[in-house]
């Protein structure tokens, strides 16, 4: 099943797909869990997951091309709606039928769709993709209750659930021995108008977190190989590893000047200003935590 819906309302055909495996390193192949496990893995290295634009004031928005200038033109990531909707984009170019769904992240009675995913249907199966969630998922996770995925060390599964009017997904990561809710996905069918509402929301409303707080976070790996997240806030840096402790370190106002190249060393490409700009904002935000 696919969206319901034109494939130009999406503008997927302005997709330059060429500069995108470029960028992330991909290949072209037919479709295949297997070659769908590569995609979204080589995308969630490529790309950080950051508010950067938005702290900034400067977002170019959600359509496609902005978002394909944005992280293929520069090097830059983002969040989950352009995340989502770039690889949607990808994937409906290399021949997979893909639909876009909005999620809750926190208590679905009272948070607003904020969330977007990619849902696949392929080999008769039905998988979620979240590629755009900081600690994202390395692989597609089957939408099965209970689905339950390892890859490279992080694991993540799924709990059917029904919000009394519709069927929903809970998005879980194991953490240390417990599972933890990332987001609770719904069924009802997404338009583009609902992400550039949903981004609207999230990027001016003065409560969102991605308005009172840094966040940028990188996937990669270790020298040997070791999958590692990196995440960035106004706080901290913290690393972690599958099965390793987590490690801590406090930013210090002694830090703030170097901000700009430790969001460089994470893959953010932030621009000479932009850096500049950035401190200024992580210093406000400071100031008022303390105030």
């Amino acid at each position: 099943m696919t969206d319901a819906l034109p494939a130009d309302l999406w503008l997927t055909e302005t997709l330059d797909l060429d500069a995108y495996l470029a960028r992330t390193g991909a290949a072209a192949e037919p479709p295949s869990l297997e070659a769908l496990t590569r995609l979204q893995t080589a995308h969630i290295r490529t790309f950080t997951f950051d508010n950067l634009d938005v702290l900034l004031g400067t977002h170019p928005g959600v359509s496609l091309p902005a978002i394909q200038e944005k992280f293929v033109g520069r090097g830059r990531g983002g969040y989950c709606f352009e995340h989502a909707s770039l690889f949607a984009a990808v994937l409906h170019r290399l021949g997979y039928a893909v639909t876009r769904h909005l999620g809750r992240v926190g208590d679905p009675q009272l948070a607003p769709r904020t969330h977007l995913v990619v849902m696949v249907d392929l080999e008769g199966e039905r998988f979620i993709c979240d590629p755009g969630f900081g600690r994202s998922p390395l692989a597609p996770i089957p939408l099965v209750d209970g689905a339950d995925v390892t890859a490279e060390g992080w694991r993540h599964g799924i709990r059917t659930i029904s919000d009394g009017t519709t069927q929903a997904w809970e998005v879980l990561r194991h953490t240390g021995d417990e599972w933890e809710v990332m987001h609770t996905i719904d069924s009802l069918p997404v338009r583009p108008v609902d992400v550039a509402m949903g981004h609207h929301w999230t990027s001016t409303q003065p409560t969102s977190h991605f308005m009172t707080s840094l966040m940028c976070v990188a996937q990669g790996t270790d020298e040997d190989g070791t999958a590692l997240i990196a995440a960035l806030t106004e706080d901290s840096v913290t690393i972690r590893r599958p099965g390793r402790p987590t490690e801590h370190r406090a930013i210090t106002p002694d830090d703030f000047d170097s901000l700009p190249e430790l969001i460089d060393s994470l893959g953010a490409n932030l621009t000479p200003a932009e850096g500049v700009a950035l401190v200024d904002v992580v210093r406000r935000l400071r100031s008022k935590d303390q105030s």
